[in-house]
């Protein structure tokens, strides 16, 4: 195994610049981008290498088989000593819409979705305009407050409801232990919650933490996995929804329709051949959260920001700074970061900043929120 360059360091400004992905058209070219989760990489030489003998085959049809789900049960193996059971796997389009599609499997008609904020904000918005409500049970210092949960879960009246988990935790970055897994299938068992989890950062972890699927915990729990976030793979659109029972048979035949063939492809791609490449990149990541600490305890102490075990964003705490930090550092920095806002409970006051790009990126962006002020 040879020697593998960091993949965040390998593209220019100017190349991304003329990249025109929602990250690189949004905002006017005087602006850095660090909002939405692409990274600056270029595309893993395995997954390029399918994608390209797909075309030169005109293998451009509808997908098929269980290519995905068995290298991403492969990676499982290797990575965590899983056994994810494939014959309970089914392909959707991509984890949040699966995720609407898994809450109306195993809930009972319009009952509530609880959520751990500051969360993902399409945890709200896909939950919402399925005409269902959501129950907050926030985070205590960044991790599940499993009193909170059980507060609420012993107060939702519904039919079957069910806790959409983040696993591990976008925004904060926080990988949820074995023993808070544990504490909370516990208590979804005891009080008949179904567990939803949402796993699409898994692939980006620390070596210094370990990832827990959720499924190894609860054999009634349900995932959702996916290569996109690990490999910047959002333009080609597949994931692999899992379940500890016989579920997904009961899925429409609908649902099956959503994924691309492409999207299949690349992403059985990466887990089957990219690991040499994810390793380097989280090596990079690893470095740029050191970096980032480093850069705003010299220019902008009053942030609070604590490096995270996973994920390629970085949570802020910028109260110190505006009331609004994502508006000011735009208009006075010309720096996009995501804002807090739409996280939830614990959001305001912060933004959430994409690491996910070379270190030159990260230090010309803290140059300009520290001259903002």
């Amino acid at each position: 195994m040879g020697f593998m360059l960091n993949p965040l360091s390998q593209v220019s400004l100017e190349r991304l610049r003329q990249r025109t992905s929602v990250k690189w058209r949004e905002f006017p070219d005087d602006v850095l981008p660090l909002w939405v989760a692409e990274m600056d990489v270029d595309l893993c030489e395995p997954v390029k290498k399918a994608l390209t003998d797909a075309l030169e085959l005109g293998d451009t049809g509808y997908p098929a088989g269980t290519a995905y789900p068995e290298a991403l049960a492969a990676f499982a193996k290797r990575r965590w000593d899983w056994d994810l059971p494939v014959e309970r796997t089914a392909l959707v389009s991509d984890v949040m819409l699966g995720a609407v599609e898994l809450i109306k499997l195993v809930s009972g008609p319009g009952a509530p979705v609880i959520v751990s904020p500051p969360v993902y904000p399409p945890f709200f918005l896909f939950v919402r305009s399925t005409g269902r409500a959501v129950v907050e049970a926030p985070l205590r210092g960044g991790r599940l407050d499993l009193d909170v949960i059980e507060w609420t879960f012993r107060h939702v009246k519904a039919d079957r409801p069910v806790y959409l988990l983040c696993n591990p935790q976008n925004p904060t970055g926080a990988v949820h232990t074995a023993e808070e897994l544990t504490a909370l299938a516990r208590l979804a068992g005891k009080y008949g919650v179904r567990v939803i989890a949402d796993e699409i950062h898994a692939p980006v972890v620390s070596g210094n933490a370990r990832f827990v699927p959720y499924l190894s915990i609860d054999p009634q729990g349900m995932s959702l996995m996916s290569a996109s976030k690990g490999w910047n793979l959002a333009a080609m659109r597949a994931a692999v929804a899992i379940s500890g029972t016989d579920e997904l048979a009961k899925l429409p035949e609908e649902v099956s329709h959503g994924p691309s063939h492409f999207g299949t492809i690349a992403h059985a791609a990466a887990l089957r051949d990219g690991g040499e490449w994810l390793d380097a990149l989280l090596q990079g990541l690893d470095e740029n959260r050191k970096l980032l600490k480093n850069l705003l305890t010299e220019h902008l102490p009053e942030i609070g920001y604590e490096p995270s075990e996973a994920t390629f964003l970085a949570w802020l705490d910028c109260r110190a700074v505006s009331n609004d930090p994502a508006a000011f550092f735009l208009e006075r920095g010309r720096v996009a970061l995501m804002s807090g806002d739409g996280f939830g409970s614990g959001g305001a006051g912060h933004v959430r900043f994409n690491i996910g790009t070379s270190p030159e990126i990260i230090t010309e962006a803290v140059r300009r929120m520290a001259a903002s002020r």
